[in-house]
């Protein structure tokens, strides 16, 4: 027997709730200057369920290249990577939006 979503009531392999929250969302990419001129990129208005926030938030890094973590709803990515992360997100169905 298949699992059934929760949200939406359909079979796991049928629901689009992840879809709809891709769609729904904007998400918006800047940089920030930090202590000593360090450079962070911040990603806010995710709206992604914890495990999948952790997920983004590593494979985000593995293809910067780059350190960084998950804090209060927000990926923090060190360095300038607001081309690369805007790639990334746009390829995995968000709507992005560059500040």
């Amino acid at each position: 027997m298949e699992e059934i979503c929760s949200v939406c009531g359909l079979p796991k392999d049928l629901c689009v709730c992840g879809d709809l929250d891709k769609s729904s969302s904007i998400i918006s990419i800047k940089k920030e200057k930090r202590k000593y001129n360090k450079v962070m990129t911040i990603i806010r208005g995710l709206q992604l369920r914890n495990e999948e926030m952790k997920k983004l938030t590593s494979e985000i890094k593995s293809k910067c290249a780059s350190g960084g973590t998950l804090k209060n709803g927000e990926i923090e990515i060190q360095g300038d990577h607001v081309d690369k992360i805007y790639n990334i997100l746009k390829e995995k169905g968000f709507k992005v939006e560059r500040i």
